[in-house]
């Protein structure tokens, strides 16, 4: 189902691979929106893209993602604080009385210590590493759509709200981030052949039993153990995944969101206990893919069965 993507978070690439546009207010208004409290994951390369700005625009942009990530530096200073205290209190009573109480709390202050730790050192690191890019459900990432004549780079949310449900659909149908090819024109009607994007990806990780990544059937008395693949396409490529988008508005609020298209596996994914696959379309199709409207079905259907297809190499994520 691609429950997690490292995406090409660099909107700059965009430019630079397609000329496309950058829908600067966009991103604009999705920090706003963090500033102001409203919980909006964004991966780090995103927020490092801005780094260093070339106009004005971005220079707006960059000053909010300094002032979230100095809120941040600030939250983690106050609980490596709290827990340092914590610690120091456990052990005090430690060296006097070895209670249960105590024992547990030197443990989970010393685990919340490291924790705060390693997030100050990712908040503050300036060398990328390739989690940085990784999205998760719910998280927002740059697509590119086609606007008039022009592709455009948008920020969007990885889990997509169809236009008119209610915003409880995202908790009744926590799953579509994954629009299901069986059911594009089913649950996805409004959509497919109206709306398409565009996501670039480098890898994606699925939840799978571990007998099945393993190879085998479930052991007499083994149990059932989940684990998270990590699969890279051979040759190593920049994957452009079909997704379809939704424009959701109620009265003054408007959300963005997409799902990556997924098909039935090839057999090096199957073999390993996943039942779905994201469809990398090829780069002379792009075009065609995000300017549906007036394409039949069997068109459309034509650009995802003429997609790309490398080997799918796969090992345990970190």
């Amino acid at each position: 189902m691609c429950y997690s993507a490292q995406v090409q978070a660099n909107y700059r690439k965009y430019v630079r691979a397609w000329g496309a546009d950058i829908s600067l207010a966009e991103f604009f208004r999705l920090y706003w929106d963090k500033t102001q409290g409203l919980k909006l994951r964004t991966p780090k390369a995103l927020d490092d893209a801005f780094a260093q700005p070339q106009n004005d625009e971005e220079r707006r942009i960059k000053a909010l993602i300094d002032e979230l990530q100095g809120r941040q530096a600030h939250d983690l200073e106050q609980e490596l604080f709290r827990q340092k205290k914590r610690l120091a209190d456990a052990e005090r009573t430690l060296r006097g009385k070895t209670t249960k109480a105590a024992t547990e709390s030197r443990r989970i202050a010393t685990d919340k210590i490291a924790w705060a730790l390693g997030k100050l050192s990712d908040l503050r690191r300036g060398e990328p590493v390739a989690d940085d890019s990784r999205i998760f459900p719910g998280w927002y990432a740059p697509v590119m759509v086609m606007q008039g004549d022009r592709k455009i780079v948008r920020p969007m949310r990885y889990q997509c709200r169809l236009a008119g449900k209610p915003a409880t659909y995202d908790a009744k149908y926590p799953g579509t981030y994954n629009a299901r090819r069986d059911n594009l024109q089913g649950f996805w009607k409004e959509q497919f052949g109206q709306t398409h994007a565009i996501m670039v990806v480098n890898a994606f990780f699925e939840n799978v039993s571990r007998h099945r990544a393993e190879g085998h059937e479930l052991r007499e008395g083994e149990k059932e153990e989940n684990v998270v693949l990590e699969f890279h396409p051979r040759p190593e490529q920049e994957m452009l995944v079909a997704c379809l988008y939704s424009h959701w508005r109620e009265g003054d609020t408007e959300l963005l969101s997409f799902a990556a298209i997924t098909d039935d596996p090839p057999a090096e994914i199957a073999e390993v206990g996943h039942d779905r696959c994201i469809i990398p379309i090829r780069p002379e199709n792009v075009d065609a893919w995000l300017n549906p409207q007036g394409r039949s079905v069997a068109e459309l259907n034509a650009i995802l069965d003429d997609r790309a297809k490398p080997y799918f190499e796969h090992r345990l994520a970190a």
